[in-house]
């Protein structure tokens, strides 16, 4: 692994393989690169793979004042540029929707193709008030005992009865340990996204391709309204937020086909 220094934080990254097209993975909140590995194995062959730590996450700085999804989208697009990426397919889990997201309205000339992964179930759709007031629960106690928040909230929200206990330590651990700082804003942020991906969805020049879980459903709706360049959803059964982990070979499938889609769109080779 390598690392590159913008401003402050130092951001941790792994280029492997070789092609014409380049895969940037980004993880989502409290995770790592690490957690595509199984992805930078199978894909590695044939594409350029290129995975980052965000800051604040793995092994890059946590040298930061401000923890925002335009923040990280800005990281996103310095690795880009500094490593001269062209051809760029994004893929994102989980938050890391938003920030690819901002990444690709604000920069879209990199950008051939968008893909989350788990993320985007009720895009631009404001919480209803029972929601509200359990995230504004969590962003209450989070910021008293964050540990135990964020273990709670994976949990409810993130894991479900089925997840293999090994693959919820993992997550859980990770959970625990996430810096403080950022971990509270980016929380909050987290449940406010609504208007965000209200404003921006509509200026995605490309395609909304999803792989959701099917753990917790997708408003279509919603897509429908504001994906105005068109979405494509396909879902994974039987595992909850972290696909990677528990279900690698599938997601692999799934992305090989959202992929060649995306070739076909583009007449990339």
């Amino acid at each position: 692994m390598e690392e590159i220094k913008k401003n402050n934080p130092v951001i941790n990254w792994q280029i492997t393989g070789e092609g014409k097209i380049v895969l940037l993975f980004v993880h989502g909140a409290f995770i790592d690169q690490s957690y595509w590995q199984n992805q930078v194995d199978y894909f590695s062959k044939n594409y350029t793979v290129v995975t980052i730590d965000l800051p604040g996450h793995g092994k890059s700085g946590k040298e930061r004042i401000r923890w925002t999804i335009e923040n990280f989208a800005e990281d996103v697009i310095f690795v880009v540029r500094e490593l001269n990426l062209k051809n760029v397919i994004l893929i994102g889990h989980s938050i890391a929707g938003d920030i690819n997201l901002v990444a690709a309205t604000s920069n879209p000339s990199p950008f051939i193709g968008f893909i989350g992964i788990d993320n985007f179930k009720n895009a631009a759709t404001p919480l209803t008030p029972d929601y509200r007031q359990q995230a504004d629960a969590i962003i209450d106690n989070i910021k008293t005992d964050f540990a135990a928040t964020c273990e709670q909230y994976a949990r409810v929200a993130l894991l479900t009865p089925q997840t293999l206990p090994q693959v919820a330590n993992h997550v859980i651990g990770d959970y625990r340990k996430a810096l403080h700082p950022m971990g509270v804003e980016i929380i909050e942020e987290s449940f406010n996204m609504d208007k965000l991906e209200a404003r921006l969805l509509p200026n995605l020049q490309l395609t909304l391709h999803l792989i959701n879980a099917d753990y917790m459903p997708t408003n279509e709706e919603a897509l429908k309204k504001y994906a105005t360049n068109g979405y494509d959803l396909v879902e994974i059964k039987g595992t909850s937020h972290f696909p990677m982990l528990e279900s690698p070979d599938e997601l692999n499938r799934f992305l090989e086909q959202t992929i060649n889609k995306i070739k076909i769109a583009n007449t990339v080779a």
